[in-house]
């Protein structure tokens, strides 16, 4: 049953927390946006499909902001509580640092079990959605194809320019229009609006032209034909579009799919090294949160009679260089060139021990200070930089003086 002060913690933890992870996941969006508005625009493709494209790395985004967001929640909450000096309250009457972090644990689990479902099935699903969108787009099935201003050719036999378009594509303007057929018949439109319309046929759509003229040749024709129209439907073939692949990439495979492809005797050693390295870096990436409760505390309290942020710092750094590590550790393993176990989990055992160790001596010492070290460097180099920068300042005053 939780108690007041437990409450009283998970309060604490929640705002930070929560704001952290949005923040860290708007950011990553927003970095990937504005590359996404880049590849779309020069693709031609619709604004709207960028949204769908954003959508579906959200999940990704999330397997990163979790554990930064875990990290900083439970460490502004006990930095709040060394600086206001709760925290010595509550050690004062008897609560060990074990007890305190009941409730981050918690939070951790919850969080654990959720970045798996991310990792282990969501994010495999939604990156081939997003691949399989990068394809249309490429490929021309999104309306991508048909860019404005240029001579597009549709198959063998058909070239479009548009001039202008509106309203997302459904209402082009400026529209010229060639076609040759097999038996050397040509057909050139010029049109002042047109609209693509769908037909019960997949591989066929109407271009509905309004407003034009319509010039029409054959080998068997003294003089060209033409037509002068207000509304004339023009059938138009589409290409043969390459269907996309299936979910053939390890990434892309859901954690059972991987341990069932890794299991399979007839897996080729490189699949098999490329499987392995993916499987391992999800697992290691999720059981990784579980140390995080241990080092947010000994990052979050500095030592005494000091505001230091530094902990906060070397917190974000800590997370984001492991993170790091372990994407170059799955690298390698991929190549067959280090096992993807001592790629992945050796870097896990040596963050482990370096958290242990700070737990150890944040709890276990009188006074200990785990990044102690740390701040009596930073807090020198701190007075050595600002003493440089009076300095710079008082020196042209005495040379104008003299």
């Amino acid at each position: 049953m939780l108690t007041a002060t437990d409450r009283y913690l998970a309060r604490l933890i929640a705002v930070p927390m929560l704001g952290t992870l949005v923040i860290a996941a708007m950011l990553l969006v927003l970095d990937k946006m504005l590359s996404l508005f880049d590849f779309v625009a020069a693709e031609g493709g619709p604004v709207s499909v960028v949204w769908r494209m954003l959508a579906n790395m959200l999940p990704e985004y999330l397997s990163l902001g979790i554990p930064i967001g875990l990290m900083l929640g439970i460490l502004l909450a006990f930095r709040k509580l060394a600086l206001s000096s709760e925290l010595d309250v509550m050690r004062a009457v008897g609560l060990s640092y074990g007890r305190l972090l009941r409730v981050p644990y918690m939070y951790c689990v919850a969080l654990a079990l959720l970045n798996f479902g991310i990792v282990g099935f969501v994010q495999p699903l939604s990156r081939h959605a997003y691949e399989a969108l990068r394809f249309e787009l490429r490929s021309g099935a999104l309306g991508a194809s048909i860019k404005v201003g240029e001579f597009t050719n549709l198959g063998k036999r058909m070239t479009l320019r548009i001039e202008r378009s509106l309203d997302e594509g459904r209402n082009l303007q400026g529209i010229f229009v060639r076609a040759v057929s097999r038996d050397g018949q040509s057909v050139a439109v010029t049109a002042a609006q047109g609209t693509f319309l769908a037909t019960d046929d997949p591989d066929v759509i109407i271009f509905r032209l309004r407003n034009g003229v319509l010039v029409n040749d054959a080998p068997k024709y003294k003089t060209p034909r033409i037509l002068s129209f207000s509304s004339h439907d023009l059938p138009i073939d589409l290409p043969q579009i390459e269907n996309f692949r299936g979910r053939d990439v390890d990434r892309e495979k859901t954690i059972p799919e991987l341990m069932v492809i890794g299991k399979n005797p007839a897996t080729p050693e490189k699949l098999k090294d490329e499987v392995r390295a993916n499987f391992h870096f999800r697992m290691v990436e999720v059981v990784f949160m579980f140390l995080l409760p241990l080092a947010a505390l000994a990052f979050a309290i500095p030592p005494k009679r000091s505001t230091s942020a530094l902990g906060v710092f070397l917190s974000i750094v800590f997370i984001v260089t492991y993170h790091k590590v372990n994407q170059y550790g799955e690298g390698i393993g991929a190549l067959g060139k280090v096992d993807p176990i001592i790629a992945l989990w050796g870097p896990f055992l040596l963050a482990s021990g370096l958290v242990l160790w700070m737990y150890h001596v944040i709890a276990n010492r009188p006074g200990g200070q785990p990044i102690g070290a740390l701040e009596v460097a930073f807090s020198k180099l701190g007075k050595q930089i600002v003493r440089l920068l009076r300095f710079g300042r008082r020196r042209p005053v005495a040379q104008g003086a003299a």
